[in-house]
């Protein structure tokens, strides 16, 4: 059975070429593929894609010409190349937290720009709410040893303390750190 010539224009060309062909050359990749469909899609696109770079030379002058053995051809040479190709790459594998195999390199990078965060943030508050969260918090004293230290009552202190977290709290929010 021959089929009738292809139309003037690439588009039509290529319009037509999947119309006729594209079914068929999907059956066939699918068993250059081992059933892997989305590669058989790829290559069929591919395929296609060579028909209209090369459409010029699929008219032939001397009337009707049957193209599937030609992109059958073309669909294989893409598939061995494929496959060449991922034979000389190292194997791709994915991998989340929770596996074994996962593992990440400890350089400091994520403490330092957490550094940064909270030091922006704690630059927003006043000087006394910040001086009782860096002694309460990094210098690790109690409220009684900040009160005494600094010559203020226990009350102030802790409502200073109070204060000041909420201000830092909505100053990490606005910058994108939930606690």
């Amino acid at each position: 059975m021959t089929s009738p010539p292809l139309a003037g224009s690439a588009c039509e060309t290529l319009r037509e070429v999947q119309t006729r062909y594209g079914g068929v050359l999907l059956s066939a990749v699918l068993r250059y593929t081992h059933g892997d469909r989305h590669w058989a899609e790829d290559v069929v696109q591919e395929t296609l894609l060579r028909v209209w770079r090369h459409e010029h030379r699929l008219q032939p002058d001397g009337g009707p010409r049957n193209l599937l053995p030609w992109l059958t051809t073309v669909a294989r040479r893409i598939v061995i190349n494929d496959r060449r190709r991922r034979a000389c790459r190292p194997k791709e594998v994915e991998v989340s937290e929770g596996d074994p195999g996962f593992f990440t390199v400890q350089d400091g990078t994520s403490q330092i720009l957490a550094r940064i965060v909270v030091l922006d943030a704690m630059a927003k508050l006043t000087t006394a709410h910040r001086s009782v969260i860096t002694e309460v918090y990094l210098h690790r004293r109690t409220i009684s040893e900040v009160a005494l230290s600094s010559g203020i009552p226990p009350g102030t202190v802790k409502s200073r303390l109070h204060y000041g977290l909420r201000v830092l709290r909505a100053e990490l929010e606005k910058r994108g750190v939930t606690p």
